[in-house]
């Protein structure tokens, strides 16, 4: 059951019900098909718990606790097998001669409201620091260890006097001001692991 099985059609941006095939005629394969029939697969089941939980969202917009719980509850009881990832696909293998190895992203859905998608790291692979403004951000590690170090802005965190706001008079272009930001986390995430989830203004 490989990844290309639950990729969104990118240009309509639908996500598709995805069911498993098989072809084996055992008896207790044929009951496990039944049963999955009648509930969705855990990526459609977490589609269709985000498309409720953002349906009414907006940068900036935190959802209420229980519909976090609600996300959260998905993403913790999901597994590799899930999503149709392992450790030995070729994603997550190091490439000789290359210091920094390359990172996949495969893209499962995307609307105005959310998206979802998986990142593939390989061994040392890294994703350089940066930022989700007025975005509530939902990780779950499938396998493997990660470092993870994540920062918060300091409030009313200026640098030598600079303002937060960008400077406009006498004709100057805007330029990016500097600011002040802690540490918040700054650790090594083992699977299985509990999701995280980062806030528009914390995490």
């Amino acid at each position: 059951m490989g990844i290309e099985r639950y990729l969104a059609d990118r240009k309509g941006k639908q996500f598709c019900e995805l069911r498993k095939e098989t072809t084996t005629n055992n008896k207790s394969r044929k009951n496990r098909r039944r049963t999955r029939k009648s509930s969705p697969l855990p990526v459609q089941k977490l589609y269709e718990t985000c498309n409720e939980v953002f349906a009414s969202g907006g940068i900036g917009i935190v959802p209420p606790f229980e519909d976090i719980e609600r996300v959260r509850d998905v993403l913790d009881k999901m597994e590799p097998v899930d999503v149709g990832l392992s450790p030995e696909m070729p994603y997550f293998r190091t490439t000789a001669g290359r210091r920094t190895p390359p990172i996949t992203y495969l893209h499962l859905y995307e609307s105005n409201k959310f998206s979802m998608g998986i990142f593939c790291l390989p061994p040392s692979g890294v994703i350089p620091l940066h930022n989700h403004p007025g975005m509530t951000v939902f990780s779950k590690l499938l396998f493997g260890t990660m470092h993870i170090k994540a920062y918060d802005w300091v409030d009313g965190g200026a640098v030598n006097g600079t303002s937060t706001r960008a400077n406009v008079s006498r004709g100057r272009a805007p330029s990016r001001s500097i600011r002040l930001a802690k540490v918040k986390v700054d650790a090594d995430f083992t699977a299985p692991c509990d999701s995280s989830i980062l806030y528009p203004a914390d995490g």
